[in-house]
């Protein structure tokens, strides 16, 4: 008798999960809104507060893009300094904007200042692309 009583509550929740997830009839309720989460994030480190992206990969900015526009960064360049891209729909949040590029595409920029990542480095916590020109700088939240 016990184990009928066991069943029977298992069959029951079950059920009863299955009606709550819109199986049952009645209306489903509305999809909740997506939150816009930042493309980036500060990180601590010995030369002070610096951009990572969501992978931890330092983030870069270039001295020529100055407009806040537009990235002077393209063709063979985006060899060497990837723009963080941005999706079609991606909109501002907080410092952080979405700017077009040449090719068409969106990218990520902070305080109107476009970001990229450099294929120098391999790790998260690496700053390998800084070293390559003064005209590139490690992205800091200043």
């Amino acid at each position: 008798m016990f184990r009928f009583v066991v069943v029977a509550a298992a069959i029951a929740l079950s059920t009863g999960h299955a009606l709550a997830n819109g199986h049952g009839g009645g209306d489903a309720p509305p999809p909740k809104p997506e939150a816009t989460t930042a493309p980036a994030k500060v990180v601590l480190t010995k030369q002070g507060p610096k951009l990572v992206d969501l992978k931890g990969m330092t983030l870069y900015y270039y001295e020529r893009d100055t407009t806040g526009k537009t990235s002077n960064c393209n063709g063979k360049c985006t060899e060497s300094w990837v723009p963080l891209p941005a999706t079609a729909d991606a909109k501002a949040v907080g410092d952080f904007t979405v700017i077009s590029r040449n090719d068409g595409s969106k990218m990520w920029a902070y305080r109107y200042r476009p970001l990229y990542t450099s294929p120098a480095d391999k790790a998260p916590g690496d700053a390998n692309g800084n070293a390559t020109t003064l005209q590139w700088q490690v992205a800091r939240p200043e």
